[in-house]
């Protein structure tokens, strides 16, 4: 279950291999420019909002654009290993084709995490952030976020948009289900 507090997510900014659609998994790719870009345009979205602690996922295109806004915020950042991104074994590096379906569906590949296994791990990277001092931003990665939407039963039909800032509450009295925002 996902500790029910407010914080906020971003997805980590552009990479080449988003360009090119290819499984980053944990393969630790940086940053492109316009991912460096996208964080920088993200923190006047953050600004003023109380954000009180910021973690982040220890792979590279997370860490640097966690760092990117933590140096703007004057928040240091805590690494949570446990929001890394699905491991996809031999299909890191690929385009994303019919492997990626069979594996969301629990077929299993060599060299990857199963894909419940995955859910239940960045889960408790997420709930391990949420215990930090809120409001949190959580950054990582568009896998690692699957397991926010399956636990808040909110989706957003789509990735989560590269370094767009999305703001979670909890369920309150009167209130059916979390209320899910991107801050534009």
């Amino acid at each position: 279950m996902l500790r029910p507090v407010s914080f906020y997510y971003l997805r980590h900014g552009q990479t080449d291999w988003n360009l090119e659609h290819r499984a980053q998994g944990q393969q630790d790719v940086a940053l492109n420019h316009t991912g460096r870009m996208q964080a920088v345009r993200a923190v006047p979205k953050l600004l003023g909002k109380g954000i009180a602690s910021i973690c982040s996922s220890p792979l590279a295109r997370a860490r640097e654009s966690a760092a990117i806004i933590a140096s703007a915020l004057s928040l240091p950042v805590v690494i949570v290993d446990d929001l890394k991104e699905a491991a996809w074994g031999v299909f890191e590096g690929q385009t994303k084709g019919p492997w990626f379906n069979r594996w969301k569906e629990g077929q299993s590949h060599e060299g990857a995490e199963p894909y419940e296994a995955f859910v239940d791990r960045a889960l408790r990277g997420i709930n391990s952030a949420l215990r930090e001092q809120a409001p949190v931003l959580i950054v990582a990665h568009g896998g690692t976020y699957w397991a926010v939407e399956k636990h808040t039963r909110v989706s957003l039909k789509e990735d989560i948009p590269n370094c767009t800032p999305v703001l979670h509450r909890p369920p309150t009295a009167g209130q059916e289900g979390w209320l899910v925002e991107a801050i534009s």
